[in-house]
């Protein structure tokens, strides 16, 4: 459990307010599935991380998609007839429609009505609006904003290019003891929205900081990618080595107040679910695991039937549940240093299960050792066992080879970190021997 005992030796709090200034570093970045802005995006990553850029061409056919042209903005707004800016993208990059195409012209306000998006129901916040692959151009604004409009012609000028380009993602490798890999995957196509996705890409990269230079059991991948097309790219760019993935986690919507939600995998019981499942249960925070469904974010590029790779989502409030989801509402206000500290702390802790999920063998097995010689029980009978002895009395009885320290979690009930340091407790005084990798692979799959 080095990592989250590592990690517990920092400031909690200036951890949380590290990841909010890097989310308010990112925060004013135009970010989209292509283009300047999620290049900037990658490169501010890149001064924490050893990642790695790669450009897919424009055309690219990866499975049933093609990746498309390159969208790039400088500027937009629209005029009133007296000549002010009254939706200036400067201000705010909500304001234009995401991958709008260039336009500009002077249109009588009953032509220019049907671009304009508001969400009636708030009326003081801004839509986010896309159109990656329909060519269409559009501006987001405050629904107050849309009712002072009266007739008369409006200057609209949105100053962007749409042409042959690349898609661009990041990738930081860190090597293990194993090729078995970690992936740890977040969208980074999204412009100025906090707790989407800004707050994934905020722990991602600090749990990426934080693995670096560690002795790992398994290697890790964090990929920082566009949304579903940037996902189906790197699979179909990687389809030949993707069966070293043995879990993974998508991560978003991280950074809010709401209480931890995790969608399983599409084969609902993979060690991943079983292990953010375990550490949710002892987190300190409301939680809930949710079954897998083939709607959300990129887990559903990584569990399509033929990749089928155990990757879950975690989330604080699921996508789409708030009402800033989407909207200028979800701002640097929104996400909370001490929740997105706990996030990583989660985060973390799920990793140390992954990293500390072993099988043993007990080298005492008929009936259970005099743990008292060794130190090991108090010296006198009577009181309650506590945590500690009852932890070690359960590592004891259920390692027979076939039980891993996560089984003995989940059927004690108990707190992994416990479950895991009694087991290290017991094989440092040889009553426990751990059963090396392949043979516990081996028995794991034993159909007898």
């Amino acid at each position: 459990m080095e990592l989250l005992k590592e990690l517990d030796r920092r400031d909690q709090e200036g951890i949380g307010r590290e990841l909010h200034r890097f989310a308010k570093a990112l925060y004013p970045i135009c970010r989209s599935i292509t283009g300047d802005g999620i290049r900037k995006t990658l490169a501010l990553i890149q001064d924490r991380i050893p990642l790695r850029t790669f450009e897919v061409p424009t055309g690219t056919n990866v499975f049933d998609w093609v990746v498309p042209k390159e969208w790039n903005i400088r500027d937009a707004y629209i005029k009133e007839p007296g000549g002010k800016r009254i939706v200036d993208f400067q201000q705010c990059n909500l304001h234009v429609m995401n991958y709008s195409i260039p336009v500009h012209a002077t249109l009588p306000l009953d032509e220019l009505r049907p671009h304009l998006f508001t969400i009636p129901e708030h009326p003081d916040w801004i839509p986010y609006r896309t159109s990656y692959y329909k060519e269409d151009w559009g501006f987001c604004l405050s629904h107050k904003q849309m009712s002072r409009l009266k007739d008369g012609d409006y200057e609209i000028c949105i100053d962007s290019t749409l042409e042959d380009g690349s898609l661009t993602y990041g990738e930081c490798y860190l090597a293990g003891r194993s090729s078995d890999e970690i992936l740890i995957s977040c969208h980074a196509c999204h412009p100025s929205l906090a707790n989407d996705n800004l707050s994934g890409i905020a722990v991602a990269t600090f749990l990426a900081e934080h693995l670096c230079g560690q002795d790992l059991r398994y290697s890790y991948r964090f990929l920082f990618i566009p949304g579903t097309i940037g996902a189906i790219t790197w699979l179909a760019r990687n389809r030949g080595t993707v069966g070293r993935i043995r879990h993974g986690l998508v991560l978003t919507c991280i950074g809010d107040a709401g209480g931890f939600h995790y969608k399983k995998t599409r084969r609902g019981n993979a060690e991943i679910d079983r292990a953010v499942a375990c550490v949710l249960s002892h987190c300190g925070e409301p939680s809930e695991v949710l079954e897998f469904s083939p709607y959300g974010y990129d887990e559903r590029q990584y569990c399509s039937p033929g990749f089928n790779l155990a990757v879950g989502c975690l989330m604080r409030s699921v996508w789409g549940s708030f009402p800033q989801y989407h909207t200028s509402a979800d701002n640097l206000d929104f996400i909370r240093p001490q929740q997105l500290a706990a996030s990583l702390h989660v985060c973390a802790a799920i990793l140390d299960v992954l990293e500390s999920n072993r099988r043993y063998c007990n080298q005492n097995p008929y009936c259970e050792p005099q743990l008292g010689r060794r130190n090991l029980y108090r010296s006198t009978g009577g009181d309650a066992i506590g945590t500690e002895i009852n932890a070690r009395l359960w590592v004891l009885n259920l390692s027979d080879g076939e039980h891993s320290l996560l089984d003995i979690a989940e059927r004690s009930g108990m707190p992994f970190s416990a479950i895991s340091d009694a087991a290290d407790l017991l094989c440092q005084n040889g009553l426990l021997s751990l059963v090396p990798e392949r043979a516990a692979a081996e028995m794991q799959h034993d159909p007898s």
